[in-house]
């Protein structure tokens, strides 16, 4: 919860400071999303929060990013809960959204699509986060340390029911988790 990139933070205050002659409003909307989302990652008193709760975080973070992305950030929403008061721990969305702009959509020059889907099916919790990505312009070659720690603490929440995978076939990376309910 500690590891929110300093370059997100530059950004976002660059992006806000560009608003507020032009676009007041929009700029305060982003300072709210900007806290709102920092007042999350400083909670560490929460071992899980709503699943909705942590999409609409999700939400805030990709408005931040839309800024500074625009049209070249796309995001679909395939949201299929039938208890949307599933628990989860907090921030484990987030830094795959951050990692799928950070990695797939930035380095390309027309963008992309990210795309959340969520369904429950006896018992289980799935969560699919997939976007585009290109290997050879992905110049921030990342070291898993998020992927890593959303599976220490999923593991160390549900044990061996819940599952971390990844996958990357013609030209999207996919993150594929699965928790119980």
């Amino acid at each position: 919860q500690a590891r929110i990139r300093p370059h997100f933070l530059f950004n976002s205050m660059n992006s806000i400071e560009s608003l507020i002659s032009i676009n007041p409003q929009q700029a305060e909307d982003a300072v709210l999303d900007l806290s709102t989302l920092f007042r999350a990652t400083l909670n560490n008193q929460t071992a899980l929060i709503p699943i909705e709760d942590e999409i609409a975080l999700c939400r805030r973070y990709l408005n931040i990013e839309g800024l500074r992305l625009g049209s070249r950030l796309k995001v679909e929403w395939k949201i299929k809960l039938t208890q949307p008061k599933i628990l989860i721990p907090p921030l484990t969305l987030q830094p795959l959204f951050e990692n799928a702009i950070y990695h797939g959509i930035q380095p390309l020059t027309e963008g992309g699509t990210i795309t959340l889907e969520t369904d429950c099916k006896q018992n289980t919790l799935y969560i699919l986060i997939s976007n585009p990505y290109n290997e050879k312009l992905d110049k921030h070659k990342g070291n898993s340390i998020a992927l890593d720690n959303i599976q220490s603490r999923i593991k160390a929440i549900f044990g061996d029911k819940a599952i971390l995978k990844t996958s990357q076939l013609d030209g999207i990376f996919t993150v594929t988790l699965r928790l119980p309910i």
